[in-house]
């Protein structure tokens, strides 16, 4: 894969993450700040980009979203251990949640 090919995917990504960002937060305010890890500030530039400032912004050669998951030991349990079927997303969003409080801990 050369070089050009992964920027392209990059943008694209890229794009596609900030339309969702947007999606989620005009559905529902209050989830999309949590599922997306960002505080109200962000979101509300967020929801205020047009389409162009969407797409321009698209345009890095970085990504604009990151991991949620801060560490492999995390990234393990989600992957590696098997939970009661329809468990899952429950024990995914407990593991998450302990990530971001970890993470504010640090921070504050």
């Amino acid at each position: 894969m050369n070089v050009d090919n992964v920027l392209n995917e990059i943008q694209d990504l890229n794009l596609t993450y900030l339309l969702l960002a947007q999606r989620l937060l005009q559905e529902d305010y209050a989830t999309a700040l949590f599922r997306l890890k960002i505080d109200e500030p962000m979101a509300e530039v967020l929801l205020s980009l047009s389409a162009r400032q969407l797409s321009r912004l698209a345009r890095t050669n970085q990504f604009l979203f990151r991991l949620g998951l801060d560490d492999a030991g995390q990234l393990q349990a989600l992957t590696n251990h098997k939970r009661e079927q329809g468990l899952e997303q429950t024990h995914a969003a407990l593991l998450m949640t302990a990530t971001g409080d970890a993470v504010a801990a640090r921070q504050g």
